[in-house]
């Protein structure tokens, strides 16, 4: 959480100063974001470019893992997190901006085959993917990868996930793209299902910074939230984690998903034939 706004001059002259070192780095970043603003029809657009060329850089670095350590543990506390919360094997579960499967092998390996559907704004991000599913032998698995354009989820069949997760989607997210998503997240998620998203939270004014990083007072997501038709609460335990992005979790009521429950074979080739065409859309 912060408390000051990172896009004020004055932080950046004190970073300068206390890091100089990073400063050519900062300005070649400045000036890729400038030219890829400039070139691009809108924030989706230019953050899948911003990916592509951080992928190219790293796959890793991409996610916000700058070592293999770091790339573990950040996923290993989102997946123990959700465990710890209610997630199921046979729970089926989206998620939202899945990368290169940091979490994301994780749930894989632990759902039921089948039951792990990860989206992406990125085509790269998702060939890295593809790369961690080799690695650690989880083509059994069976996990559908499926590239989008937007946070509409118009290809995916209504109450289609128990569960679905988004870490740090939205902190690289302005607000239409926030709303646009909170607008159509429930039409994909059954009664007693879940939805939970992390954001970079300030108690400050909200600000971004490079049109790449989103801080957020819990106040405007809850009442956003709400503005849908949601209902959103913080996660006050995620807090006391050693992360650097807040928690707010979405519920559906309902009586929630049966242990056990079977799969419907129209769910199944509904979703099996929109990972077909997102697979075709990105060829």
């Amino acid at each position: 959480m912060h408390g000051h706004s990172r896009a004020r001059i004055v932080h950046r002259l004190r970073h300068a100063l206390g890091h100089p070192g990073r400063v050519p780095r900062h300005l070649r970043r400045v000036t890729r974001n400038t030219w890829l603003r400039l070139s691009t029809r809108d924030h989706v657009a230019y953050y899948r470019a911003v990916m592509r060329s951080e992928t190219a850089r790293s796959p890793r670095g991409a996610v916000g893992s700058r070592s293999y350590r770091r790339w573990v543990a950040l996923g290993k506390a989102q997946f123990d997190y959700l465990v710890r919360h209610g997630l199921k094997p046979e729970h089926r579960m989206l998620e939202i901006g899945c990368g290169n499967l940091r979490a994301g092998r994780l749930f894989i390996g632990y759902l039921d085959t089948g039951n792990y559907y990860g989206l992406d704004i990125s085509p790269e991000i998702l060939i890295a993917a593809q790369e961690t599913l080799v690695t650690y032998d989880l083509r059994d698995k069976l996990p559908h990868l499926l590239p989008v354009a937007d946070l509409r989820f118009a290809a995916l069949p209504g109450g289609a996930f128990d569960v679905v997760h988004a870490h740090g989607v939205f902190s690289h997210s302005p607000p239409q793209v926030i709303e646009e998503c909170l607008q159509n997240v429930g039409r994909i998620v059954r009664p007693g299902g879940w939805f939970d998203f992390t954001f970079e939270r300030t108690e400050g004014r909200e600000h971004q910074v490079l049109g790449e990083t989103f801080y957020y007072r819990t106040e405007t997501l809850l009442d956003l939230a709400a503005g849908c038709g949601l209902q959103a609460t913080l996660m006050d335990d995620w807090e006391r984690l050693p992360q650097r992005e807040s928690k707010i979790r979405i519920r559906f009521p309902g009586p929630g998903p049966s242990t056990g429950h079977v799969v419907r074979d129209q769910d199944r080739g509904d979703l099996d034939r929109a990972a077909g065409q997102a697979m075709s859309d990105l060829g």
